[in-house]
């Protein structure tokens, strides 16, 4: 199947929908498909990419993703599904959408991020036109159940919602080395993550400091972005950088390292539409701390692989509770590595893309699915 992927943004820009459109082509390539992927993003260098990437890119101010249109790679790729990869405002993905529907193209849509009011309002005006055909042709997918509610809220039955979750290679961070300081006994707390206002990075040392103030805890903090230097003078108003490191940017392979030498992983953003370093955190072994109304609750059950709060105060409770209980924390780590979530392998993410590609092709009415 000749399957063109568009995104907004994409490689060499690094962030949770780049890294999984990446991996999703690499896995659909490796059995198989004729990938190509469309972005608005630009490639500073040579690309080193396994597919080929058509870079539609208009100038604008501060690189926003706008991008040209998307007929000439249409009529050049002749693709048998346009995968179209869309997060809360999407201007280049929604303009994708729009063309291959007047192409009479089978799309699916797959949704990365939690709806807030204004996506709501902005989709809930897009929808109507992209479901006009009687016939179907649009299948939307989210990844998560928490990222599913607002958007069958705003599809209102026109088209068919499914959930797909993110893929990942399990070998890679399954089981991974311990490297734990032995000089250091402090419970070691890690979030990983963009340091944007999205993820809530100030939520974040707000609620490590609140431990820290009962337990002795020593954290980092792995990502970059426009909020490091808010966090930044946070650490040093409140004397917190003797315990509390900002790594900066890393590759996995550091990832991994710092996982291997932690003790629970914390996520406490309220709009996780999936949380893929979360996921990752939980193959290493460790137990997870995460907002129970976020993506996160897909794949951690509260007191099995972690604890769920719905509260600042809860997740503080939490991960004092964990701090606190050595028995607890190795019982989930124990539980956490010896299981794994299947739904999240690539085979299964596989199979239910090529279902949703098969759906978006048969062109089925809406009343009827």
């Amino acid at each position: 199947m000749r399957i063109l992927h568009v995104s907004d943004c994409f490689l060499p820009r690094l962030g949770g929908i780049e890294v999984q459109v990446d991996e999703l082509a690499r896995a659909q390539r490796a059995v198989g498909h004729d990938v190509a992927i469309a972005t608005a993003t630009p490639d500073p260098g040579p690309e080193r990419l396994a597919y080929p990437v058509d870079r539609l890119i208009t100038p604008m101010p501060w690189e926003l993703p706008v991008g040209r249109s998307l007929g000439p790679v249409l009529a050049d790729r002749k693709p048998d599904v346009v995968h179209v990869h869309a997060g809360a405002v999407s201007p280049f993905a929604w303009r994708a959408v729009h063309r291959a529907v007047d192409e009479d193209l089978p799309v699916v849509l797959t949704v990365h991020s939690l709806w807030g009011t204004f996506s709501q309002a902005a989709y809930r005006a897009l929808v109507p036109g992209w479901t006009r055909r009687p016939h179907g042709g649009l299948v939307v997918t989210t990844v998560s159940e928490a990222a599913a509610r607002p958007v069958r809220r705003v599809v209102a039955g026109r088209a068919p919602v499914r959930v797909v979750s993110n893929g990942i290679d399990l070998p890679r961070w399954h089981g991974g080395p311990v490297s734990r300081d032995p000089a250091d006994d402090r419970v070691h707390v890690v979030a990983v993550g963009r340091l944007a206002p999205r993820k809530e990075p100030m939520r974040l040392l707000r609620l490590l400091r609140a431990v820290e103030a009962h337990v002795p805890i020593r954290a980092t903090v792995v990502g970059d972005g426009p909020a490091r230097a808010r966090m930044e003078r946070y650490l040093r108003r409140h004397r917190m950088g003797g315990w509390v490191r900002l790594t900066g940017r890393l590759d996995r392979s550091a990832v991994r390292s710092v996982l291997g030498g932690a003790d629970v992983f914390l996520a406490p953003a309220a709009r996780e539409s999936f949380g893929l370093a979360a996921l990752e955190a939980r193959l290493a072994g460790l137990p997870v701390v995460a907002q129970a109304d976020s993506g996160v609750a897909d794949f951690v059950a509260s007191g099995r692989e972690g604890l769920l709060g719905r509260t600042l105060p809860e997740l503080a409770a939490a991960l004092r509770r964990l701090a606190d209980d050595p028995e607890l924390r190795g019982r989930i780590a124990a539980h956490n590595r010896g299981t794994e979530p299947a739904h999240c392998t690539w085979p299964s993410v596989l199979a239910s893309f090529d279902d949703c590609y098969e759906l978006a092709s048969a062109k089925t009415p809406f009343a009827h699915l």
